[in-house]
């Protein structure tokens, strides 16, 4: 007896491969073609990388054009030396494509581009395994929603109900008439949570998140300009001391 198709699996989680060189094909085009359609093209880094922002940016340049990610693709398309280069001097942008750096191809005037960037500075909760930026620690009493961070006259106690969870992570509190108290040993006024250039674990990240601490900024940094009309390459990136990068 044949089987009844009724009785067939479909797999709903099923979904078609990806063309991989399909997409590089389509992304190297891509890029040949904007140096042809642009005036200026940036090469840039990016600082604890978050999707939500980068996608901000990308609505700011609506007008222009915004490529992250495949390094190895965007350095073939712009060309490894004169010979193989879209444009005169596009090569010598190949140091500079290296770790998380993205491609900005825009017509719009470049000292816009860069005050925009400098600027543009979000900050966000860190990500364990990132450095602590600062030194952070629960004073010991009363635990207020932001642990010292604002005058206690413009703060409120922290919830009742959230202090199991900081037991579970290590804080020493405990309920005193339905308010939430930091018990240290004597001789301690804080209870730290972690000091500056440490590298952050789930727990820290986690404190830190629940009394509102930003740390992490979200940055791009543009490390070098091409004009079209010039064939120039001026190098915008900078080391600590201010000075740019050969």
């Amino acid at each position: 007896m044949p089987r009844s198709k009724r009785a067939r699996i479909v797999h709903e989680s099923k979904t078609a491969k990806k063309d991989h060189k399909e997409q590089t094909r389509r992304l190297y085009a891509n890029i040949r073609d904007c140096v042809e359609k642009y005036d200026h093209l940036f090469v840039f880094s990016v600082d604890n990388m978050r999707n939500t922002y980068l996608k901000d940016v990308r609505a700011e340049f609506a007008d222009s054009r915004l490529f992250f990610g495949k390094t190895k693709v965007m350095a073939v398309a712009l060309g490894h030396n004169a010979e193989t280069e879209a444009a005169e001097n596009l090569h010598l942008l190949h140091p500079y494509l290296t770790g998380a750096v993205g491609l900005l191809f825009t017509s719009r005037d470049p000292t816009s581009v860069t005050d925009y960037f400098d600027s543009f500075r979000p900050l966000d909760f860190a990500r364990a395994g990132t450095e602590a930026t600062r030194s952070f620690a629960i004073p010991a009493g009363l635990v207020y929603s932001r642990a010292g961070e604002i005058p206690a006259s413009e703060d409120e106690p922290i919830s009742h109900t959230i202090e199991p969870e900081l037991r579970k992570l290590g804080v020493p509190t405990r309920l005193f008439k339905g308010k939430v108290m930091l018990e240290l040993t004597e001789g301690q006024e804080s209870f730290p949570v972690c000091k500056q250039g440490d590298v952050l674990d789930s727990r820290q990240t986690t404190l830190l998140k629940m009394f509102g601490v930003v740390t992490s900024e979200f940055k791009i940094a543009l490390k070098a300009h091409w004009t079209r009309s010039t064939s120039e390459v001026e190098i915008l990136e900078k080391d600590e001391n201010g000075m740019e990068v050969e």
